[in-house]
């Protein structure tokens, strides 16, 4: 028995559906996901890492390409040609660590967030304004701001981490000789 990883290919925003069909079909699945802040604590705080895929680990010989092409909510397997294409169980390994290393970090909005770091406050009453990142909260789901004010005073904010959003700092270019 030979078994592999394929990429599984859902339709959008069906990758838990499909999910849960490979698992109780009895095969071995792995979803990525992650942590989003949300303004909104019931709300569903995680989202897929790999929006529109999932892996699926499978002995294709004894499954057959049919059944993941017809499964309900499934596209099929990701191809090269003809032939599925086999994901390395390095790739997944890694996929893994990653998604666990973010997890640990609160998300994607964290990942390399330091302390010192400009952003971009998009929703409540102060929208539209830059702040610096100080550090996320216990609960993780806020964060301590520095405003920067007309003065030259900065005011400590705390705020829901959905609110605001990193600004992408700007790429350094290596000297020319």
């Amino acid at each position: 028995m030979t078994t592999h990883w394929y990429a599984l290919h859902s339709k959008p925003r069906k990758e838990e559906v499909v999910w849960r069909q490979v698992r109780a079909n009895g095969f071995e699945a792995f979803y990525p996901r992650v942590p989003v802040p949300t303004a909104n604590p019931r709300a569903g705080g995680v989202r897929p890492y790999f929006p529109g895929y999932l892996f699926v680990r499978a002995d294709l010989s004894l499954a057959g390409l049919s059944t993941f092409q017809y499964m309900p909510y499934a596209i099929g397997l990701v191809c090269c040609g003809v032939e599925p294409a086999k994901v390395p169980d390095e790739i997944i390994r890694a996929i893994q660590r990653r998604v666990t290393d973010l997890a640990a970090t609160g998300g994607e909005l964290f990942d390399g967030l330091r302390s010192g770091d400009r952003v971009s406050i998009h929703a409540g009453p102060f929208a539209g304004y830059k702040a610096i990142f100080d550090a996320r909260l216990s609960s993780g789901e806020r964060v301590r701001l520095f405003l920067e004010m007309l003065s030259g005073r900065s005011v400590s904010l705390e705020l829901s981490a959905a609110q605001i959003e990193r600004i992408n700092r700007p790429q350094t270019r290596p000297a020319t000789a």
